[in-house]
C-alpha cells in the first residue's frame, strides 16, 4: 500500500517559473542546509541557534566586523563573476582557485620587480597582468575543450594544484623574503604597489573594481551582441552554431575572460591585503565562487549581495573559533548549503505532483 502511494508521487516538468518560486527556493535551500549543519553541531553539544547568532554577531555587529566582511567579499565577488560567465555557457571552470593564484603571481612579479615605478603605472600594470595571467590560467582548457571536447570540470580542477604549488614553490624557494624568518612569503611591497584603502579600514580600491566589474559583465550580457551570443551558447550550442555563430571563438574568449576576472581577486588580494605574495593567499575564494555564483543564478547584482553575505560567513567562521570549534565548520557549513542549492534546482525546473502521470489521483 505505502509502494502504491509512494509510486504516485512524481516530478512534472514547469512550462514557465514564477519569480516567487525563483525567490523562494534559494532561500530554503539555505535554510535548510543550515539546520543539516545544526545537527552535527548538536553532537557537539553546543545550541546551533547559538553558533549561528555568535557568528553573526561577529560578522555584522560591529563597524571591524562589517568592514572586515567587505574585505572577504571583494575577492568572491570577482571570482563568482569569473565562474558565473563561464558557467553561463555551460562551461564548467572550477578553476578560479588557481586562477587567483596565478594573477597574485603575476602582480607580485611586477611589484617586485619594478618597485620604483609610480603607482599610477605600476598598480595599472599589476592588475593588466594579474588578467594576463589568470586569463591564460583558464585559456588553457579551454582550447582542449573547443577544439578536441574534452572535459573542462577535470582539467580546470587539476590546473588549480599546479596553480597553488607553483606559487608555493615560489615562496619556499627562489622569491622566499631573506628577512622573512624562514616564513613562506616573499618582500613586501613598495608603497606605490599597495591599493589605497577607502577610509580608516581594510577596505580597498578593490572594492571599486568589483563593482566595476558588475556593471560591465551586466551591460554586456544584457545589452551587447556578444553577450546574447554567449546566453544562446549556453542554451543550446548546436542552435548558436546554426545560427552562424562562431562557438569556438565564443569558448576560448569567455575561458580567458572568466580566468582574468579570477587574476584580478588575486592581484587584489596581494596588493590590498597582504601586500606580499604567501603560501595560502587564498582560504578557497575560487571554490566558494561555484556557490555564490549559482546561489545567485548568475546573476552579477546578485551575485554582489550573495558574496557579501559569504564574506560574512568567512568572517562568522573566525569568531567561533573562541568557542571551541575549528575554521573548518564553515567550510562544511558551505557544503552544505551548496548541496541543498544544487538539489533545490530541480524544484525550480519542476513541480511534485500526486496522482498518476496524466495528473489523476
Amino acid at each position: 500500500m505505502r509502494c502504491e502511494w509512494m509510486a504516485k508521487i512524481h516530478f512534472e516538468k514547469r512550462n514557465t517559473t514564477a519569480k516567487w518560486v525563483l525567490f523562494l527556493v534559494p532561500i530554503l535551500s539555505i535554510v535548510v542546509g543550515l539546520c543539516f549543519a545544526g545537527i552535527f553541531i548538536v553532537t557537539t553539544g553546543k545550541n546551533p541557534l547559538d553558533v549561528y547568532l555568535l557568528m553573526f554577531e561577529g560578522a555584522f555587529g560591529s563597524a571591524y566586523g562589517l568592514s572586515e566582511t567587505v574585505v572577504k567579499a571583494i575577492p568572491l565577488m570577482l571570482t563568482g563573476l569569473g565562474v558565473s560567465l563561464a558557467f553561463r555557457m555551460q562551461l564548467w571552470n572550477i578553476g578560479a582557485e588557481g586562477q587567483l593564484y596565478m594573477g597574485a603571481m603575476g602582480a607580485t612579479w611586477l611589484a617586485l620587480r619594478f618597485p620604483e615605478w609610480p603607482a599610477y603605472l605600476l598598480l595599472p600594470g599589476m592588475l593588466l597582468l594579474g588578467f594576463l595571467l589568470g586569463g591564460i590560467w583558464g585559456l588553457i582548457p579551454a582550447i582542449p575543450r573547443a577544439f578536441l571536447k574534452v572535459n573542462e570540470t577535470i582539467t580546470t580542477l587539476l590546473l588549480n594544484y599546479v596553480a597553488i604549488l607553483w606559487v608555493d614553490y615560489l615562496v619556499y624557494g627562489p622569491w622566499k623574503d631573506p628577512n622573512g624568518f624562514n616564513f613562506p612569503i616573499t618582500a613586501p611591497f613598495s608603497e606605490n604597489a599597495i591599493l589605497p584603502v577607502l577610509g580608516p579600514s581594510r577596505i580597498h580600491v578593490g572594492l571599486l573594481i568589483a563593482f566595476v566589474a558588475t556593471i560591465l559583465l551586466f551591460v554586456i550580457l544584457r545589452y551587447t551582441k556578444w553577450g546574447f551570443e554567449i546566453r544562446v551558447s549556453g542554451e543550446s550550442a548546436v542552435a548558436a552554431q546554426y545560427a552562424g555563430m562562431n562557438y569556438v571563438r565564443n569558448i576560448l574568449l569567455v575561458m580567458f575572460i572568466s580566468g582574468g576576472l579570477a587574476g584580478i581577486a588575486g592581484m587584489t588580494e596581494v596588493s590590498g591585503i597582504t601586500q606580499r605574495l604567501q603560501h595560502g593567499i587564498s582560504p578557497g575564494y575560487g571554490y566558494t565562487a561555484i556557490i555564490i555564483a549559482w546561489l545567485a543564478r548568475l546573476n552579477p547584482w546578485a551575485i554582489v549581495v550573495v558574496s557579501f553575505v559569504f564574506g560574512g560567513l568567512l568572517v562568522g567562521g573566525y569568531s567561533i573559533q573562541t568557542s571551541g570549534f575549528s575554521a573548518a565548520t564553515v567550510a562544511m557549513l558551505q557544503g552544505a548549503i551548496l548541496f541543498f542549492v544544487v538539489g533545490g534546482e530541480i524544484f525550480i525546473e519542476h513541480r511534485l505532483r500526486l496522482g498518476g502521470k496524466g495528473g489523476k489521483p
